[in-house]
């Protein structure tokens, strides 16, 4: 199985960015986690961030007829692009929204999720530990 990992805008800011929302752990903790826990399973990855939006629809779309599954943290782009919405939808790869905090306890704009409408599973509040259950999902579904 081979998953693709893409992560929004300021999430290369981990560690620095709002400690009590996403912790101490650094983006690059985060990427060394994740492959980690994908060579333990046998599971090949990659892991992408941007703080663009065109990056990042570009990067879906380079996924198609490549990757099995896709683990999306849009940051920011959660509450407002319908690109990344559209992007998931035209790949049709099964792809799993995860965020670090628990999004459904804080502001109301975070309420709001365009992407969820295209993924098969969101997973919240679980810290980073929340893409390794993203991977277990996309692994045994």
């Amino acid at each position: 199985m081979k998953i693709l990992v893409i992560n929004g805008p300021n999430l290369n800011m981990l560690g620095i960015r709002e400690p009590a929302h996403y912790g101490r752990e650094t983006y690059g903790d985060l990427v060394k986690k994740i492959e980690t826990y994908c060579q333990s399973k046998g599971i090949e990855c990659e892991c992408y961030q941007s703080n663009h939006e065109g990056c990042l629809v570009d990067k879906i779309q380079q996924a198609y007829g490549s990757f099995d599954g896709i683990v999306i943290n849009p940051g920011a782009y959660t509450h407002t692009s319908i690109a990344l919405l559209d992007a998931v939808k035209s790949v049709s790869i099964p792809t799993v929204e995860v965020h670090i905090s628990k999004v459904e306890e804080r502001e109301d704009f975070r309420q709001v999720s365009y992407i969820r409408l295209a993924c098969v599973k969101t997973i919240t509040g679980q810290g980073t530990d929340g893409y390794l259950q993203a991977i277990d999902f996309l692994v045994n579904n």
